[in-house]
Order: C-alpha cells, then structure tokens, then sequence
C-alpha cells in the first residue's frame, strides 16, 4: 500500500506523479486507456491525457483538434507511422483515427479551436528529432524544439525544452498563458505558486494562468520536457 506521494492539487497547479495515475477508458476509445491529467473539470481550458494502447488499441476521432506524441511503441495517425518522438497535429472537424499495431504509449492534448484567421490550420505530422532547436534566452544549456508551426491558424503550441545538468530558466515566469507539461527525461525542481517541487520523468503538471513557475534541472542527465501552452489568442 503507497501513502506517501509527491503529488499536489492547488487553485492555480497540480503536480501528478505515477503513484497517483488512475486508468480509466475514455468514450470511443477501445482495447486502450487513459490517464487524464487535465480537463475542463479540473479548472484546465484544455484536455491532456496518456493513451496506453494495447495491441489493436485505437481512439476515435473526437471532432475537436487534437495533438498526438509518440512516447514509446509505435502508432498510425490516419495513414502516417509514428515511432518515439514522433507527433501529429490533428485539424478540427476531421475523422482522423490513431490505432496502435503493438502496445504502445503517447501523450494526447485536445482542445476546441479558436478561429482567428480565415485559414485554417491542416493536419500534419513531423519528428522532434528532425527539429533544429533554439536556445532559451541565448542559453546553449536550454533548448527548445517547437512541433507546432509559427503560424497565426494554430491557437496553441507544443514544445519539448531540453536542460542539460544545472541549466534552469532565466527567471520566474507569471503569464497568461495556461501549461500542461510532462517529464520525458531526468528531474529537477519546480517552483508552483510559493511552492517547491522535486520532479522527475513521468510526472504531469497543469499550470493555470498567472501561476507563478521556475524549473532547474538537478542529476547527472539532462532533463527534458513536452509543454504546452495557448498562444496567439485574446486573453478573454
């Protein structure tokens, strides 16, 4: 029996840790499940969940846009194949389905779309790998890889930030745009609010806007994590 945990749910965060994950299958999902780490119903304006795919496994399209990265295994995204680090932007309104031949995991994030442009984003897919990265405030210890476009149609973006060993953000952010964030690699600390943090890979965190957030990566590995944020919209 585990009664110890690292996990917290605040006003403006929550720090999920693995001890803590329950499973449940989510409508239209089959022979998979989901770990939902943030949704409407727990203050986010956005839906993130891990997929867990048994052999056959297979999501339905949901109708809203949605992005899919590969963490493990592989996955079909309509007629694409994705392996590890792997991603797919899935356009709103389309019929697009994810099936996985062998067990496999990734990380899902559905939200509604937010029209600011008479073009409309298309669906895509890409590699994380094949992404030039950028430093961080000229920072060659912190990069960032975007798997969404610069481009007025998305509403949203999806980054990995990559911190070798003692590297950390340049300063406390508060801001206004909302974060799901999940530890792919190593750990460090996080500063929530006027809290402290000890996180590590597999751990989820949902930021609410405004809420006060720093991360310095600790260990001998680098630390990397997938974040998304809302993006180019009026903060109404």
């Amino acid at each position: 029996m585990t009664i110890h945990t690292r996990s917290a749910n605040r006003a403006d965060h929550r720090l999920q840790t693995p001890e803590t994950f329950v499973r449940a299958p989510l409508p239209g999902m089959r022979q998979a499940t989901a770990i939902v780490h943030a949704s409407p119903a727990g203050g986010a304006r956005f839906v993130q969940y891990t997929a867990e795919f048994e052999a056959g496994g297979t999501l339905a399209a949901c109708g809203e846009q949605r992005f899919v990265y590969v963490l493990d295994g592989s996955l079909g995204v309509g007629e694409a194949r994705l392996g590890a680090g792997d991603f797919a932007y899935v356009a709103a309104g389309t019929d697009t389905t994810v099936a996985a031949d062998a067990a496999c995991r990734a990380a899902v994030i559905e939200k509604p779309y937010d029209a600011l442009v008479s073009a409309r984003p298309a669906t895509f897919t890409g590699g994380e790998s094949r992404i030039a990265p950028t430093h961080l405030a000229d920072d060659p210890w912190l990069e960032v890889r975007a798997l969404i476009p610069d481009d007025r149609a998305f509403d949203f973006r999806v980054n990995t930030m990559r911190f070798r060993p003692g590297a950390a953000l340049p300063a406390v952010e508060i801001h206004v745009m909302e974060h799901g964030l999940l530890m792919l690699e190593g750990g460090g600390i996080y500063r929530l609010g006027s809290e402290w943090y000890p996180v590590e890979a597999g751990d989820f965190i949902w930021m609410d806007r405004y809420c006060p957030q720093w991360f310095g990566a600790l260990g001998k590995q680098p630390a990397k994590y997938l974040i998304y944020k809302d993006w180019d919209r009026y903060p109404r």
